[in-house]
Formats: structure tokens, sequence, C-alpha cells
């Protein structure tokens, strides 16, 4: 995949499951989420969004089931297991007895598990025989429920014909990684698929990733990606082929901007949309190899010249969020910039942004308009819910 905006042909999503019915006031700070949504809604809104990308010819496929179709696989099986069993915090027997437990689930149900995470009233075992068991309240998590799933884009990337598995930083998303890299490993469909970059490296998540055109790339530095995430990213991309520029964007380590797709995505081959307050300041580190194995960096200079620069055109076009103040920073927080591009000058975006919506039509963007109320609950929109495994080439 060489751009952000070729016709998408085959897209990862993952419906909303029993995951989010585990969050509660108490957790859902620590679950990365800004309320408790109304799951029945957000699984409306996703279905609704599904059949947006599927009206448009592509081809969708849900998380949940290639996770269970990869269970089969005896090797894919173990791995699972072994990702959510850990016996430095459930001691010796229960994890044993865990470990057995979900061994014998069938696919479905182990998805399912590995997913909506189990609590200790729900593992195996009698009370009696666990410590641990007894000194934690019933409903506390013995497994970690995983509602950030919801946002596919971050755990994987794909560049080229390869799939980078991300390096995930927060502890609620860190298993994530696990259960992509199982998917992508174990399921007959990835058979073939090399990897550009492995989970145990340094943090890189997908959010912080742009294609910008073919060979270019643009990292966020900042709350989720570190500069050496940048950097081993830059240099897997260079060794592989897949890139000949890696532009590195410093980015506020803050909630409303956690990744670089909160702030500016692409919208057509030579524009993005972005958020005003950063256009004038965001500025870019370009990296290129050296020739002798190493790293060449520049900079910083300002993003839209660097990036133009590196594209090989002579301008990147901007279309704001908005132009007063109040409105724009209230649309970035409600996913205004994070749009998904299904096509050059095609795009969905959450409905409730309507400045944003109307200068994008007005500068030639045709907006492809979904309900949100729910689903942006953990602070993300259509590009952070979908991770786009096929476009079609640019020309």
């Amino acid at each position: 995949m060489d751009s952000e905006v070729g016709p998408l042909r085959t897209v990862l999503l993952h419906r909303p499951g029993p995951e989010l019915k585990r969050l509660t006031p108490r957790n859902n700070d620590q679950l990365l989420f800004d309320g408790i949504p109304w799951v029945d809604r957000a699984q409306a809104e996703h279905d609704a969004f599904a059949e947006v990308l599927r009206g448009r010819g592509v081809e969708v496929l849900l998380l949940i089931d290639l996770l269970a179709e990869s269970l089969v696989d005896p090797r894919a099986r173990a791995a699972g297991v072994h990702a959510v069993v850990d016996e430095r915090r459930l001691g010796v027997d229960l994890a044993e007895a865990l470990r057995e437990h979900l061994q014998q689930m069938p696919p479905a149900t182990l998805a399912t598990a590995l997913t909506a995470g189990m609590t200790f009233e729900e593992l195996p075992g009698s009370n009696g025989s666990s410590l641990v068991r007894q000194m934690h309240h019933p409903h506390d998590f013995a497994v970690d429920p995983l509602p950030n799933l919801l946002f596919t884009r971050d755990s994987s990337v794909w560049i080229g014909d390869r799939v980078a598995i991300a390096s995930l930083v927060m502890p609620a998303r860190r298993r994530e990684s696990a259960l992509t890299d199982l998917i992508y490993a174990y399921h007959p469909r990835f058979a073939r698929t090399a990897r550009a970059y492995g989970a145990h490296s340094a943090p890189v998540e997908g959010g912080d990733v742009l294609v910008l055109s073919p060979g270019v790339l643009a990292v966020g530095v900042g709350e989720r990606t570190s500069p050496a995430g940048a950097e081993s990213l830059a240099r897997s991309a260079f060794t592989d082929g897949l890139a000949h520029t890696v532009l590195a964007l410093p980015i506020a380590q803050e909630r409303a901007t956690m990744h670089l797709d909160t702030v500016c995505t692409m919208v057509d081959s030579d524009a993005v949309v972005m958020y005003p307050a950063i256009r004038d300041t965001l500025s870019a580190y370009s990296m290129r190899p050296d020739g002798s194995g190493g790293l060449h960096v520049d900079g910083p200079r300002p993003f839209l010249e660097a990036a133009a620069d590196a594209m090989g055109i002579s301008k990147l076009r901007v279309i704001d969020t908005g132009l007063d103040p109040v409105t724009a920073e209230r649309e970035q927080w409600d996913d205004g910039n994070n749009t998904l591009a299904l096509a050059p000058g095609v795009v969905v975006a959450y409905e409730r942004n309507v400045e944003t919506n109307d200068r994008l039509e007005q500068a030639g963007i045709e907006v492809l308009r979904i309900s949100g109320s729910e689903l942006g609950s953990g602070r993300g929109g259509p590009r952070c819910m979908s991770c786009p495994i096929d476009r079609a080439e640019l020309f």
C-alpha cells in the first residue's frame, strides 16, 4: 500500500463487542475511554460505518472473525493463551487452571475470552484453592478486556506489501499487539505476508503513521510513538525498500493529540485536513538512508514544506477544520481531522463535525457522513477504527 488515498479495496475493522460492556466509571480512565458507551448504539453505528464501506465496494474483514479462524491452529491457540495468562499476577495454581480452561474452549469462545477478558468470578476452580482469588473482588479482572480493539489502525499498519505490527505503549493496549501478531502469523489469508516492523521493537502506533505518497512516510512522535520508534521504523522501511524518506513530526503529548491522525489526515493525493492550531508550527525531521547502512537526519523544517519536497509536488493543500479557534478546538476533540479516505477526494467522517465537513466539501472533497456519538467515546474517528489492508495504486 503506497498511499493513504488510493481506492480502498480491503479493510480490517473490529465491531464493538462484550469488551465494551466491561467499562465502568471505576475503570474507564484506566482503559482509555472518556465515557461509558451505550454498547448497542455503538454497535449500530459501527454496523452503519461498515455498510458505508461495503456500499463503496470495500471488502470488510472483522477482527473477531479472523481471530477465531486463526485459533483453529494449535500454534495460534498456544500463543493466544500465553498472552493472557500472567502467572506473576494469578499465582501458579490459578494460572495453570486458567490455562487449561482456555485451551479447552472452542475457537470462537476463546476469541471472545481473549478480547473481552475474564473476571476472577469467571475463572475456573474453587475459591478455597487460591489466595489470589480470595483477596480480589469477584468482579476484578484476572484477564483485562481490550475495549480499544475498536481502533484497529493502531495495532498494525500496512506499508507497501508488508505489515508493521505496532509496539503499543499504553498498558491497557499492549496485549492488542499480541492478538494482531497472532492473526497475521496464523490466519491462512496472511500466510505469505512479510513483516515491516515487529511488535517487540521501540514504541510505534499505527495512528502516528501516514503514507503520504509512494516512498514517503510521516510519523508522529508524541504520547504514543517515541523518537526511537520513529527511527527504528525508518530503518526498517529503508532496509525493505518501502521508503526513501521518513518525516518525524513532534506532536504535543496530550490526550487530545494522542496520535498524528488526530490533527492531520490525507483527503486527496495532494491534500490534508489539518487542525489550524498546528498548521504553522508543525515541524518535521527528515530521515533518509545515508548509503552506508545509516541514517541522514535533517531539520527541523516546517512540515508542509518538507512533505511537499519529499512527495515531489509544489505544494501540499491544507483544509482547515475551521477558522474560529473554539469551533476548531471542539471539532478536533471530536475527531474532525480523523477522516478515512476511500479514494482520492472521497472520505468518511463523523457527521457531528459540521464545519469541518462543510469546509471539506467546499474544497471539492466528497464527505460520507456517519454517526459517532457512542463510537467516539474512546477518542477515535473513522481512520482510527480502520486498518486498510489493500488499496489500489495511484497513477
